[in-house]
């Protein structure tokens, strides 16, 4: 039977880069909301000698991510879920960051599940920033409402976003969705465990896709902490997904991989100017 990888938000930049790094006796299937960047990159990757498909999903939706599900799983065997389908602060609102965001990861998590077998991994995509806000901010109360509740959830998640305004608003609904991103993940690792599947997520800085040029003006501050100053590479992160990812990494479960080039360890060495 085929083994089947899928990647959310494979279309282009650190989704379209992890694809790259997949060994080529995977079939990849990349998704995202929009068909004409996927079929660019299902050609790009074809031309790599990768067996490639391309299948819309807005995981805001949970039918349509069930969809996904189940069309992967009518490919081959589902190995590998990689959610890497995400917004920045600079490309949507509040409440549109925490539906694709977290209740994205939610569905994601809960769907492939059901289609996954016994040595099979799913990586949820998070970010930095979720480091950088402070901790008490991670409600474990309110995020346990993704399951049971909904519009309750994202109610909650809202409440101090919606007291500010423009990208702030949208700034501190990112960070928020993102903690929820690695508590989400390290819930589902334990709950999923006992079948086998193996859970994890990923916290990416800012990288030079064209999500992080949108973020670049504000997110300047991160990269006078990171140990070459500079941004993340696609290729590189890309490169760091595909090995969380890989089976054979198989006791890595449960926990973030921060892979930020340093900046949030870096506030602890690097003088302010």
């Amino acid at each position: 039977m085929k083994k089947v990888c899928v990647i959310t938000g494979g279309g282009s930049g650190m989704g379209l880069a992890t694809a790259k790094c997949m060994p080529k006796e995977k079939v990849i299937v990349v998704t995202g909301r929009t068909l004409s960047k996927l079929e660019n990159a299902v050609k790009e990757l074809t031309e790599l000698g990768y067996e490639a498909y391309a299948k819309t999903c807005d995981t805001s939706k949970r039918e349509e991510v069930r969809a996904l599900a189940e069309y992967a799983a009518g490919i081959g065997e589902v190995t590998n879920v990689i959610n890497s389908a995400g917004l920045s602060p600079a490309m949507a609102k509040p409440e549109m960051l925490m539906r694709v965001n977290a209740l994205g990861t939610v569905y994601i998590n809960q769907e492939f599940a059901k289609v996954m077998r016994p040595g099979s991994v799913i990586v949820d995509i998070s970010s930095n920033s979720a480091y950088i806000l402070p901790g008490f901010l991670a409600n474990t109360k309110t995020f346990a409402l993704a399951d049971v509740d909904e519009e309750k959830f994202v109610k909650k998640m809202l409440s101090l976003p919606n007291k500010l305004k423009g990208y702030k608003a949208s700034g501190l609904a990112y960070g928020l969705s993102k903690k929820f991103v690695i508590w989400y993940a390290a819930k589902s690792a334990y709950e999923l465990g006992s079948k086998g599947i193996r859970v994890c997520s990923l916290s990416p800085g800012l990288i030079a896709t064209d999500m992080g040029a949108l973020e670049a003006e504000e997110g300047a501050s991160l990269l006078d902490t990171t140990a070459e100053r500079r941004m993340g590479k696609p290729e590189e992160l890309g490169f760091a997904i595909a090995t969380v990812a890989d089976e054979r990494n198989g006791y890595l479960a449960g926990v973030d991989v921060l892979v930020d080039g340093g900046s949030v360890v870096g506030k602890r060495f690097v003088k302010k100017k």
